[in-house]
Order: C-alpha cells, then structure tokens, then sequence
C-alpha cells in the first residue's frame, strides 16, 4: 500500500470508529478484508489511527471536523509540509484533495490541545497540579516499549544479548533493576526466542516500578485480587520465593496466566475463593479504573469515559478494598494500585477507606506519570496494625 492509501484506509476506519464500533474490532474487520495489505501496511494503519485518537480534538479542528477525513487531514496537515502533494492527492487509492471550503481548518484551542473531554479537563488539573498540560502534551505521542527481564531465567546484559541476536534493540533503564526500553524491532517481540523462552516479559515501565516498591521477601503468601492477565503477578515472583494465589472477577481474563507462569518457571496457584486460602501477607489489587494513565495506549478510552463510568468504577474500587481487607494478616500489607492518574480514584479512595476502616496504617505511596516514561500508575501501602 501506498502512504495515500493507508491515508484513505484510515479515514474508513475512523468513520466506524466514531459511529460507534470498538476500534480493536473495526482494525480486525479491515485486515481480514483487505488480504492485499501486508504486516508493515497493518501495523502503519493502526498507527495512524491510534494517533488520530489520541488528538482527536486538535486534528479534528485542524483537518475542518471530527470525521474520519477530518481526522485524518488533520494529522497530515500536523505531520507533513503538504498533504496535498503528498497524500491528499486524488490519484489511485488516495483521498480527494482538501476543498478550501468544506475541509478548511483552524488552530486548536487551548482546550482543543489538550485533547482531553472537557468535564474531565477540572478534575485532571486538580489531580495533576502543575504537571497537567506537560502530561497532556506527553498523552499524545505514543508510549514506549519496555520488557521486563526474568532474572530466573537470565541477567539484564544476557537478555539484551539475547534481543540483539534477533534484531532487537534494547536498553536498560536507569532506577530499574530488571526493566529493558526498547529501541528497536518491537513488532518482532512476541515471535522471538527470547520471548518464548521466558527471558522476557512486555511490562510497562510504570508497572514495574510500582512491583519493585512492593515490600515482598521469601516465603510470603500473596494475593493478587485482580490478577488479569498475570503481569504483575509474575513480576513479584520475579522479586522474590511466593506462595502466589490469582484471582479475578471474571475468571476467562487470568487465561493467559497458566502459558506465561510456565514460560516464566513459576507457580500461580488461580483461585476463586481466595478467602478460603486466607490470611495473606500481602494482598495487591490492581483495582479496575478509568485507564487514564494508559490512554496513550488506548486512547479511545477517554473518550468513551463518562462520569456516570467514573462514578461506577469508583463504587466498584472501594467494595473491593472492602472486601479484601479482612484477608490481610494482621501486621500484612494492602498494596491499592490503580493506572490512573485522577484524585477520585487514588487519594480519595484511600482517605474514604481509611475513615471505613480502623487500624490500618498508610507506609507510603507513589505517583507515576507520562513524564517519568512509563504510563500513569498510582500505588498505596498500607499496613494491618495489630503486628
């Protein structure tokens, strides 16, 4: 496919995106249509699209309107000297070229650059004080790609040896011990041996981090409440000996685990009933959220957030923490972890469980954002008073 022809590609794809359709969903229909596009046709395909989303407000107003074309001309007009020329052509598989009328565009607002729903632009720069328009700004591009080494199957240097054979180029991040950024060859990253191997893992930086600050040494018994696919469950196997137990609400999400603790060498045991198996000494929950941390990573979901969501996920956050609290041992931790970056879910829900719940001590917490590299992640520890 020529550039112009994934332009056009783009501009239909987008168009089914804003009548409704999951973008997932609407990038799968289109590959399984179109047997003419190659992988790197597929992967520059989603990029566009992604970044589309991820502006949605400032290219809409920049290509003349929130449609697929004017999406799509508005990333042009922000990426290239001349879309016209180049990709607004009209030729074979291209867009028809900008009408000076209908397709005129304008300079973002203020707000508009923010790229950001407006009743959540307040609760945002309330939640992010000073760091609110470089964190924005930092939304829009597209997050890195870290690895997480699996220090019981190789070091960091032999990771990155082992990467580099398969041309992929990798770097490790200073104030991480296992965590690796990839510089080069991503799309080869889940076909390469050291991936299949288990040497590795694709873990966000951010979550890595909010691992490493968990207070885990051998012979705990851990809980992982909200286990999803596993990520940071073998993440702490990969910090110290557990006894590991996985839950989830919705048991088909954890079915992954199984495939990734074998590759990695360690034992999970999933439950559905971790009550049963209680007291723990730590039990983490990774709660459910609005994502806003990762919405470089899915930025259809901001706008698909609603308040009445936020309200809903909210509720849902504090009956876990209640529900979990009582399987922590006494003197054990509860480590609260959400990848948002909003006050609502993070230090309110914290502040309302504490005033619920006598005897629970906070030992530390930590804030991550875009501007630290990874996605926004937020974490508090706290420890059952009675030890």
């Amino acid at each position: 496919m020529t550039p112009a022809a994934r332009m056009s590609a783009a501009i239909e794809v987008l168009d089914r995106v804003l009548a409704g359709s999951p973008v997932e969903q609407v990038l799968t229909n289109w590959a399984r249509s179109a047997r003419y596009a190659g992988s790197t046709d597929r992967a520059e395909l989603r990029d566009i699209v992604f970044d589309c989303l991820r502006s949605r407000a400032s290219f809409a107003a920049l290509g003349g309107g929130l449609t697929g074309r004017g999406l799509v001309l508005g990333y042009a007009r922000a990426m290239f000297d001349d879309p016209a020329r180049d990709h607004f052509t009209g030729g074979p598989h291209a867009p028809v070229p900008p009408d000076p009328v209908t397709d005129a565009g304008r300079a973002p607002t203020e707000g508009e650059t923010l790229n950001l729903p407006d009743w959540l632009q307040a609760p945002m720069r309330a939640s992010l004080g000073e760091n609110f328009k470089p964190v924005m700004a930092a939304m829009a591009a597209r997050a890195p790609v870290y690895l997480r080494v699996n220090p019981g199957k190789t070091s960091r240097h032999g990771a990155i040896q082992a990467l580099e054979a398969e041309g992929i180029t990798t770097q490790a991040v200073t104030g991480s011990d296992l965590a690796l950024e990839v510089q080069r060859g991503a799309r080869k990253i889940k076909g390469c041996k050291a991936y299949a191997g288990g040497l590795v893992e694709l873990q966000d930086l951010a979550s890595q981090q909010v691992t490493q600050a968990l207070p885990l040494t051998d012979g705990m018994r851990v809980l992982d409440y909200c286990a999803g696919g596993g990520g940071k469950t073998l993440a702490m196997a990969a910090r110290a000996r557990l006894v590991l137990f996985a839950h989830d609400a919705a048991p088909r999400r954890m079915a992954d685990l199984g495939p990734r603790a074998d590759r990695a060498g360690v034992r999970v045991t999933q439950t559905s009933a971790p009550q049963a198996q209680a007291p723990y000494d730590l039990v983490l929950v990774d709660a459910p959220c609005s994502g806003s941390g990762s919405w470089r990573r899915d930025p259809e979901g901001k706008w698909l957030l609603t308040p009445e969501k936020l309200y809903s996920v909210i509720a849902t956050q504090a009956e876990i923490l209640d529900r979990v609290a009582p399987m922590v041992r006494e003197g054990g931790w509860l480590a609260y972890v959400t990848c948002s970056m909003l006050d609502a879910e993070n230090r309110d829900q914290i502040a309302r469980f504490q005033a619920d719940h006598s005897g629970w001590v906070p030992e530390s917490s930590l804030s991550l954002t875009p501007l630290t590299g990874g996605d926004g992640f937020f974490l508090a520890l706290l420890r059952r008073s009675g030890a």
